[in-house]
């Protein structure tokens, strides 16, 4: 332990004296603009509180994402270019197939299923009496990490051999209806569904208390007269509600398209990408961290990167529309 904390002893101390220095700047900004008086007070305002956010973004995450796109061009220790190697490997390698297949399959039916399940039920509970304690109980799920929830349903999951007591929630109820239960984390691709189930369980809060506020959100005149006009349930969720709530749904499924494409606990905690349950930033991990392969990870974080452009961009134009027609 002394050991360590020696070596690492100068490390330290540059890092606690770059933060001392960044906090003294802003201190010193804050003394100057109390200072100032007129035409100068804007300009350091503007300093004081953009230009710390501006630091932080471009130290914290565009010098890195530059530094990414460099290593992906690189061999496994960044010491020599290697052209777009990296890229051609995870086109032709079938194991990265499989990965990007079942990343494809988590940012469509995940958020589908978490944005649609949250919509429901916060339709459901919109008139319940004492909804907000049923609300706590379903976003209870929320407070807990995906590690924390994925060895709940490691219990859930759990298989005993044949002729065995079964502890699995899961193989207890099929063999109490009559069938042998299996051993459910091995079965591909039934595996990567079940995995899906512990993010919808701990996503649907959200959804639901964000569409939930949407909902009552809406007029209660444009309802009551459309009931009078004759609408009801299907036909009032239809025409009403839905248009009236699907801004907030698009951005609940984006958030949830974004979270499940980063997706890293549930399965390294459930299964560590085996058994044909491996996505696309488990894998980036085991290049990076495993392998110790820095160019074919970094090629990864890239197709990462830029798979998650589409989404952020359609939210960014979603939120802007939504604005002009407020």
């Amino acid at each position: 332990m002394e050991v360590f904390i020696h070596d690492n002893l100068p490390k330290l101390e540059q890092t606690a004296f770059g933060i001392g220095i960044f906090f003294l700047i802003i201190a010193g900004l804050f003394f100057l603009a109390s200072k100032a008086k007129g035409r100068a007070q804007r300009p350091l305002a503007l300093a004081i509180f953009f230009g710390p956010a501006a630091v932080l973004l471009i130290v914290g995450l565009i010098i890195p994402a530059i530094q990414t796109i460099l290593f992906s061009f690189e061999d496994a220790n960044s010491k020599s270019f290697v052209g777009l190697k990296n890229y051609l490997w995870i086109i032709t390698n079938p194991e990265i197939h499989i990965v990007l297949r079942n990343t494809l399959l988590w940012i469509v039916l995940a958020p589908l299923v978490t944005a649609g399940l949250g919509l429901l039920l916060a339709i459901m509970l919109d008139r319940m009496k004492h909804e907000s304690i049923a609300k706590s109980l379903i976003f209870m799920p929320m407070a807990i990490s995906f590690v924390g929830a994925s060895i709940i349903w490691k219990f859930v999951y759990q298989y005993a051999p044949p002729k065995q007591p079964q502890i699995g929630l899961l193989s207890t109820i099929v063999r109490a209806f009559g069938f042998e239960p299996s051993n459910w984390i091995l079965i591909t691709p039934l595996n990567s569904f079940l995995l899906m189930v512990i993010f919808v369980w701990v996503q649907t809060g959200f959804g639901m208390v964000i569409l939930s506020a949407a909902i009552k959100g809406v007029p209660t005149d444009i309802i009551e007269a459309s009931t009078l006009d004759g609408a009801s349930g299907w036909r009032l969720f239809r025409g009403i509600t839905f248009p009236m709530v699907k801004g907030t749904f698009i951005v609940v499924f984006a958030t949830t398209v974004v979270t499940s494409l980063k997706l890293f606990d549930i399965v390294r905690t459930m299964t560590g990408g085996n058994f044909g349950t491996n996505v696309l930033s488990n894998e980036m991990y085991a290049q990076v961290f495993v392998q110790f392969d820095q160019g074919r990870g970094s090629a990864l974080a890239v197709v990462l990167f830029l798979a998650l452009m589409p989404v952020l961009l359609y939210n960014i134009r979603s939120l802007k529309e939504a604005r002009k027609i407020s």
